[in-house]
């Protein structure tokens, strides 16, 4: 019998020791980095995935969201290296931020590549859902980052000052700010622009003081909620190109948790793409992200974003085909020379993903 209470106690410390060292291999707080504010469509897909994986992993891991770009020190373009570098453990982050170092994501920036399609959204996620997104998640997988779902900042338009612009000859001369992406500079300056490479904390106060003319974004997720309408008075909707969001993990970190703990992370993932992604999409595809915000009883307050708009004194320019085609031929030679860079087999991919769901 005292061999056997022996061997119990053995046992029972052996156990009591695996239990502590899987346990220390969760960190009390995980960081989340988000380029934007709370309010945001992106913003509010980011506190969604914190809150669902609280929920689903019973409180083990717990994500902090970092608000505003305040782990990069407002620097965009450096949040991949952070997220890789582990400063960051998680992130809902737009391919373009990441672009400068990972080349392969300038796809969703060719100009009017995706737009040109006639159901642009099933375009978009015929891609991301498709051979051409295994193939950049696989990439970026090999930097020592996983994607773990799909989310969407939006088509971006263009928003200024000081007229209203149909033609490429109506860009002449106007001081855009763009992302520190190199894509946008060229194409920008194709259009006859003065392309001002910018943060987006520092944009707010240069369309404050008017030094700068305007800005392309997404309407939902950056257009409305910072109250561009104040500063702007004329929107072309031109949707010349996308960035959907990554919702990323270092892969250390990730190879930490449990397959269980996996499980729950990937379904919170999936849930709260969902979710941002309707939001950036309400009032924008034609009726479906609003019926499915409907069905989960999270309508947001504005569900007609032109409506709303143009409630605000804006003028809402709207662009035929025809007119978008003198667009895309003026940055066509953006286009080619960066469908070489970024690799001919993954824009042609991408292009037979879209094929598929038109």
């Amino acid at each position: 019998m005292r061999r056997f209470w022996a061997w119990t106690l053995v046992l029972a410390v052996v156990l009591g020791m695996g239990a502590g060292s899987w346990a220390s291999q969760l960190k009390d707080e995980y960081k989340l980095s988000v380029v934007t504010a709370p309010t945001s469509a992106w913003g509010m897909g980011a506190a969604r995935f914190a809150e669902l994986v609280k929920e689903r992993t019973g409180g083990k891991v717990n994500i902090k969201v970092y608000w505003s770009g305040q782990l990069f020190a407002g620097k965009q373009t450096n949040e991949f290296l952070l997220v890789r570098q582990g400063v960051a453990d998680f992130s809902l982050s737009s391919t373009i931020n990441w672009s400068p170092q990972i080349k392969e994501l300038n796809l969703f920036a060719l100009p009017w590549f995706i737009s040109s399609k006639p159901r642009m959204y099933e375009a978009l996620d015929a891609i991301t859902d498709g051979k051409a997104g295994a193939q950049i998640k696989k990439i970026v997988e090999e930097l020592g980052v996983s994607i773990l779902g799909w989310g969407e900042n939006g088509f971006r338009e263009l928003t200024n000052r000081v007229r209203p612009i149909r033609t490429p000859e109506d860009m002449a001369g106007l001081k855009l700010r763009v992302v520190g992406s190199p894509i946008f500079l060229d194409t920008f300056k194709a259009l006859g622009a003065n392309p001002i490479n910018m943060n987006w904390g520092e944009a707010i106060t240069a369309f404050q003081q008017g030094v700068v003319d305007g800005q392309e974004n997404p309407i939902n997720s950056v257009i409305i909620p910072y109250k561009i309408y104040e500063f702007h008075k004329f929107l072309t909707d031109w949707h010349y190109v996308v960035d959907p969001l990554m919702l990323a993990v270092n892969q250390k970190v990730w190879q930490s948790f449990d397959a269980a703990t996996q499980i729950a992370i990937r379904e919170a993932a999936m849930m709260a793409c969902a979710y941002q992604k309707a939001l950036s999409r309400v009032g924008l595809d034609g009726g479906q992200s609003l019926e499915y915000l409907r069905q989960h009883n999270a309508v947001p307050e504005i569900t007609e974003p032109y409506k709303f708009l143009e409630s605000k004194g804006m003028t809402i320019v709207k662009l035929s085909p025809e007119e978008i085609a003198k667009f895309a031929q003026a940055t066509k030679g953006v286009f080619d020379s960066w469908a070489e860079k970024i690799g001919r087999d993954l824009v042609k991919l991408a292009e037979e993903d879209m094929a598929k769901a038109q």
